[in-house]
């Protein structure tokens, strides 16, 4: 289990850390699309990479908000 700060952090680590070591066959499509348009800024959602992330592993999405009245 790895924890990251954001979805995007998550998604910046499995395309440099997974991504490269897919077949050949798996990059093509979506995923090639998804790893440009993440990696010149072209846009992606977060929902496209949490849909991304899930299909190679589980993925859990925490919000925690603390407020601390005066």
């Amino acid at each position: 289990m790895k924890k990251f700060t954001s979805v995007t952090e998550a998604f910046k680590w499995w395309l440099t850390e997974m991504y490269p070591n897919l077949p050949p066959d798996v990059k093509k499509g979506k995923l090639t699309t998804a790893w440009r348009d993440f990696t010149y800024n072209q846009g992606i959602s977060e929902k496209r990479m949490k849909s991304i992330l899930e299909e190679f592993g589980k993925i859990e999405v925490k919000t925690e908000v603390l407020f601390t009245p005066d």
